[in-house]
């Protein structure tokens, strides 16, 4: 149980949940207001309609010109790849803004997303940038010279009324976020729990003074957010157009110095500085022998239920206002989870608690009054048949890893012919090493093994493994965008258990062949993975997509109010909004 939190005059919490009027989860999947568009990616019990084929690739490996990839461009040209090879599914990492290890798992906002994937192209054709702001500063910096073009053209520019509106709509977090980062911006980056107690513990005159002393910077990062949440409405919106599915990753536990922690800290585990009294992490297993201790700060779950979930209510509200699915990592964690000491410098001394997630389950489907939840497990490691039940009952995809399929004989469940049709095979994920490096890495004996098992030994890796995954009766096989390029050792995206070196891939269009995109198109056909993009919405050609009209309309889906009654938070929030 957290420690209890009764500082004298402390500011209340916010709810930190979605508005009322805003809508409710089950329509999330129709996109955004004026879009036209009706995501027709999900029926049935499961989000699995029919068998496809995706890739994986983070945002940030995507070509360019910048120190990572971006929203711009490239990204509608990776769509276009995607849907002339067949593929209709493009899977990313978290896509909140990472603390300075650039890890994607853990990030400064479960609902804001990182600006650094801000296109500033799309900038300079508002009139917004110069081009010589963007060659001589990093992106914090261009945003904010940016966010001071558009201040000064209020009254003047078309798309303030959006950004107004957006705002409104949005306060439900973004009040929190915006004042967060301009607190921890002066504060030196400090984390939260570091902050004077005064703004540490939100005590309202110290909140006040800040708005006050902040209230440029507020807005600054409200604008921010204005900006990526309009850049990923296009390509949501052309990704649909394309028939290419949004799959996004949310990791099941937040980051302690987040603006959902220090706004929410009666929804976590906390000692009365803030600090966690206890933290996340698995024990030993195939990635670490001392186990990975992550260092979230766990939840109080006797907390959330309380209130009915809310607090996940709102999360899973923002998640599918931006992608079609979401995968939920570490969902075993919704069974039991892995408790160790604050004070432990491994995992290794742990144990597991029991969750409420079958509870927080039944009220997630409650609000999607019987269609299937639009969301993914990821069932790796240790997982019991607690966890498959869990897992089973609601009707949720689990994954499939066939590095993970050649090391303990013909009764392996990772092996193809134990795949059952709701779940979603990997060649590999982020969190592995590319194919061609593990097969390179195997013993004479596990390499003839795998082969034996394959049948195909005149194709070589990764391309063995690629048709094994297209061919399973798992309904949707993702390659990560290094298998198809047939990378090796040196290129993978994330080495668990390592602080350094993580984060940083990136491929380049040279890379990717005719040869690679014509074998794709044959094998995605041949296997039954090929999907058609929706009809009445054309499949463009260009490989670079026009921006829509800047003026156009940005807010939250107008969808019916959530089954579980989300109040609005009251008082209007912390931001001014006018």
């Amino acid at each position: 149980m957290a420690a209890s939190y009764h500082h004298r005059g402390a500011m209340p919490l916010h709810s930190t949940i979605a508005p009322a009027d805003a809508g409710g989860l089950a329509d999330q999947r129709a996109g955004t207001p004026n879009d036209g568009l009706v995501s027709p990616f999900t029926a049935g019990n499961s989000v699995l309609d029919r068998r496809r084929a995706g890739v994986l690739l983070h945002i940030t490996s995507l070509p360019g010109p910048g120190a990572n990839g971006t929203l711009g461009a490239e990204a509608f040209r990776f769509v276009d790849f995607l849907s002339n090879a067949g593929f209709s599914v493009w899977q990313t990492l978290p896509i909140n803004p990472p603390h300075a290890d650039g890890s994607p798992y853990q990030c400064l906002s479960v609902h804001a997303g990182n600006p650094a994937l801000i296109d500033p192209q799309w900038l300079i054709e508002r009139g917004w940038l110069a081009a010589g702001d963007v060659q001589n500063g990093n992106a914090q910096r261009w945003l904010n010279s940016a966010f001071d073009a558009f201040h000064a053209a209020a009254d003047k520019d078309p798309c303030h009324s959006d950004y107004q509106r957006f705002v409104r709509d949005h306060h439900w977090w973004l009040d929190d976020y915006a004042l967060y980062m301009a607190i921890r911006e002066e504060c030196g980056d400090d984390p939260w729990t570091e902050w004077p107690a005064s703004l540490r513990d939100r005590w309202p005159a110290a909140l006040r003074a800040a708005l006050r002393r902040l209230s440029r910077s507020v807005a600054r990062y409200s604008f921010g957010q204005f900006v990526f949440y309009s850049q990923w409405k296009e390509l949501r919106r052309y990704s649909l157009q394309r028939g290419v599915v949004l799959f996004g990753d949310m990791p099941i536990f937040v980051a302690g110095d987040s603006a959902d922690v220090w706004a929410c800290r009666h929804y976590f585990d906390l000692a009365e500085n803030g600090c966690p009294r206890v933290v996340a992490g698995v024990p030993p297993d195939y990635f670490s022998s001392t186990g990975q201790r992550w260092g979230n700060p766990h939840y109080d779950w006797g907390a959330m239920e309380a209130d009915g979930f809310k607090w996940w209510c709102g999360r899973l509200h923002s998640q599918l206002a931006l992608y079609d699915w979401v995968r939920i990592d570490h969902f075993r964690g919704f069974e039991a989870y892995w408790e160790i000491p604050a004070e432990s410098e491994t995992a290794m001394e742990g144990r597991w608690i029991k969750a409420p997630g079958e509870r927080l389950l039944e009220t997630v489907h409650r609000l999607f009054e019987g269609s299937g939840l639009p969301l993914v497990a990821e069932d790796l490691g240790i997982i019991t048949p607690e966890v498959e039940e869990l897992r089973d009952r609601f009707g949720l995809p689990g994954m499939k890893i066939l590095q993970f399929a050649f090391d303990s004989g013909p009764s392996n469940p990772y092996l193809p012919h134990h795949h059952p049709p709701n779940c979603v095979v990997y060649t590999g994920t982020h969190d592995n090493d590319t194919t061609l490096s593990w097969f390179e890495a195997l013993e004479p004996e596990q390499k003839a093994y795998v082969y034996e098992y394959l049948g195909c030994p005149e194709i070589p890796m990764p391309w063995a493994l690629i048709r094994c995954a297209l061919a399973s009766e798992a309904w949707l096989a993702m390659l990560p965008m290094q298998d198809i390029l047939g990378l090796g050792k040196g290129y993978r995206m994330n080495t668990p258990g390592t602080a350094t070196g993580n984060w940083q891939w990136r491929f380049r269009w040279d890379q990717v062949t005719d040869e690679i995109t014509e074998r794709l198109q044959q094998w995605i056909h041949l296997y039954g993975r090929r999907v058609s993009p929706p009809s009445g919405q054309p499949a463009h050609t260009t490989s670079q997509a026009p921006h829509p009209d800047p003026a156009h309309g940005l807010g939250l889906p107008e969808t019916k109010q959530l089954g579980v009654a989300l109040k609005q938070p009251t008082g209007g929030g912390l931001v001014d909004q006018t």
